[in-house]
């Protein structure tokens, strides 16, 4: 029997990663894989500094899809991989590997994961994380200040001319491949519920 793929996407501060955490604690973590989208950024340790720093982060272009699903396909077939860490302050895999072993299930974040045509129909369903502009924000300003040190300015400058623009043209419209859509509003716990039994009967 292969293991069951789950994708959860969504913009950049849209709790995403908390769905996909609490879905994983509910089913049984013993049971589940996750696979994190942006472990995969493109390695690139052959540019210099400042043409990394060019590199647009929130573009599709910027992953490593095939590496991701040639890893996903692994885990699929009961097979650990060798998930990649990457170093954020080079913009550089690390040397360090991550081996996740492989489960009954999968759960695979990431904002830009339903952008891939070919990621998108691997999975056996897919969850939205629908969360306003003005919200996903403010908590990606309280991260990147507090967890990496960035200047508000910074943060706001790089929300306004590249997470938006990202957003609008790749996140936004890849929420329609989606089975279900989490609304901000909703409560997480009744939500977590919810999917729990819908993914139990998917798996019978």
């Amino acid at each position: 029997m292969t293991a069951l793929l789950i994708g959860i996407s969504g913009g950049s501060g849209s709790g995403k990663s908390r769905l996909a955490k609490e879905l994983a604690d509910r089913l049984g973590d013993d049971r589940v894989s996750l696979l994190p989208f942006d472990a995969y950024y493109k390695d690139l340790r052959d540019l210099s500094m400042a043409e990394r720093d060019a590199v647009n982060f929130d573009h599709p272009d910027s992953l490593d899809a095939d590496m991701f699903g040639h890893h996903l396909d692994g885990l699929a077939q009961g097979l650990d991989v060798a998930l990649p860490v990457y170093d954020y302050t080079r913009h550089q895999r690390a040397d360090d590997l991550i081996i996740l072993p492989a489960r009954d299930i999968v759960i695979a974040e990431g904002i830009l994961l339903f952008a891939f045509p070919e990621l998108v129909e691997r999975f056996d369903f897919k969850i939205f994380r629908e969360t306003p502009s003005d919200i996903r924000f403010e908590r990606r300003l309280s991260r990147d200040t507090a967890e990496r040190g960035r200047s508000p300015e910074s943060v706001r400058e790089q929300f306004e001319t590249s997470v938006g623009p990202m957003h609008d043209a790749f996140v936004e419209p890849s929420k329609h491949c989606a089975d279900r859509l989490v609304e901000h509003t909703e409560d997480l716990h009744d939500v977590v519920t919810e999917l729990t039994e819908q993914l139990q009967s998917i798996r019978v």
